[in-house]
């Protein structure tokens, strides 16, 4: 018998990434944070156009890092593109991070965070959130050390959905040392209605040390093309160039891009329409009796501790597929208006049947 293949073993034990679970048709899906609507129609036509499968796409994503640029006043060697916001944190992580090195970032918050630190090599540090499901931005400052390479601060918070506020991350930057390279990750930045939010690229220039990850997937609905950006200093974006997969982002997915931010203000129309929406089941889940963090994403939380596989399965005889994180609790994307009735009606079962 042939001896196994010798593998890293802490990448053995890593668990891969685990994807929402698939709907059935007549259930909806309320697990991957997706856009319930469709993109809009230049995008469409943009894609339509952009059908040269056997050539490849422009490796810089240069028409898009200009357009990105123009957007956020930066020069375009301040932008980085890459396939996923996530792609791009990998390459940052790789980056600054090596074995004997720590990153430390809240917990709980996005579920790949460990798994990047792990396949880097480092050591993850992992700071609670506070009871209410935020950032406790002076003890993530406290738990930086002289291993610390790099910190991740999350907002709005994945799976929780509460926000940065600026006051808060400004003496968060005033705490921690300047070299220390600070990763802000705003997937869900415009569905933000928290005047007092951090708003990233808007600190980059006075913290060099800052980079900001922002994503096309999520309000742009995009998630299928893959396509994330990165704001911060030419130096650091060059170094998380040369980690790169060359070619990663495709010629469909610039294209699509490019057409969704001209056609921004149609899009943020959109938007507006899931935050309002979310802000009345959050007001629904509270007058229900939940106590549930402010939401700032595209979902909801629900703080169901040692209930939470019960109450996915509530959820789901609903027909309902939504993200459970045990023991802690439950994501519930923002989905369809249509989902919104079976949400309520599930969220009162669960809190009628349990202590929670």
């Amino acid at each position: 018998m042939n001896a196994p293949v010798r593998l890293r073993p802490e990448i053995a034990a890593l668990p891969a990434y685990r994807q929402g679970k698939q709907a059935a048709p007549d259930a909806f899906k309320l697990s991957s944070n997706e856009n319930p609507f469709e993109p809009l129609p230049a995008v469409v036509d943009a894609l339509r156009d952009a059908v040269a499968v056997n050539r490849y796409p422009d490796a810089t994503a240069a028409g898009l890092r200009a357009a990105l640029a123009d957007k956020f006043g930066v020069t375009t060697d301040e932008v980085h593109v890459g396939a996923g916001s996530v792609s791009l944190l990998q390459q940052l992580v790789l980056a600054a991070a090596a074995p004997g090195d720590e990153v430390v970032y809240a917990w709980r918050s996005f579920e790949a965070y460990p798994g990047l630190v792990t396949v880097s090599g480092a050591t993850s540090v992992q700071v609670p959130l506070r009871e209410d499901g935020s950032h406790d931005l002076v003890a993530m400052a406290a738990a930086v050390g002289e291993r610390t390479r790099l910190v991740i601060v999350c907002s709005p918070n994945n799976p929780t959905g509460t926000v940065v506020t600026t006051t808060e991350f400004e003496q968060f930057m005033s705490a921690v040392p300047d070299d220390l390279l600070v990763v802000l990750d705003e997937a869900y930045a415009e569905f933000v209605t928290d005047e007092h939010a951090v708003d990233g690229p808007s600190l980059t220039e006075r913290h060099p040390n800052l980079v900001v990850l922002r994503t096309f997937s999520k309000a742009h609905g995009l998630a299928a093309l893959r396509v994330g950006y990165a704001i911060g200093a030419s130096s650091v974006l060059d170094a998380a160039r040369s980690t790169a997969i060359p070619l990663a982002v495709t010629a469909q997915g610039q294209a699509a891009a490019l057409a969704s931010l001209a056609h921004e203000e149609e899009l943020l129309a959109r938007v507006d329409r899931i935050a309002v929406l979310r802000d009345q089941v959050w007001r629904a889940l509270v007058d229900q009796g939940w106590e549930p963090p402010l939401a700032q994403g595209n979902f909801v939380w629900l703080p169901t501790g040692e209930h939470t596989a019960h109450a996915a399965e509530v959820f789901e005889t609903h027909g309902l597929v939504v993200r459970a994180f045990a023991p802690e609790g439950l994501r519930v994307t923002i989905g369809e208006p249509e989902s919104v009735e079976r949400v309520l009606r599930a969220a009162q079962e669960v809190l009628g049947n349990t202590s929670v």
